[in-house]
């Protein structure tokens, strides 16, 4: 993974956050699925959130 910037103010103080519980991000037309938690690339210097994706993309594969 190379170095990331901030796309709001430049800044190369990335880190890491999870949403998860009620949070997460639920499969449409799956109803049973318990989801994935959601990752996001958060800017330590202004707190821009950024680059969101699925912790377990296997979730969403359509049926």
């Amino acid at each position: 993974m190379g170095l990331k910037k901030c796309p709001n103010c430049g800044s190369d103080r990335i880190g890491r956050g999870k949403l998860s519980g009620y949070a997460a991000l639920q499969p449409v037309g799956k109803a049973l699925s318990f989801g994935s938690a959601i990752i996001a690339d958060v800017c330590s210097d202004c707190g821009f959130i950024f680059n969101m994706y699925a912790e377990k993309p296997e979730k969403f594969i359509p049926r």
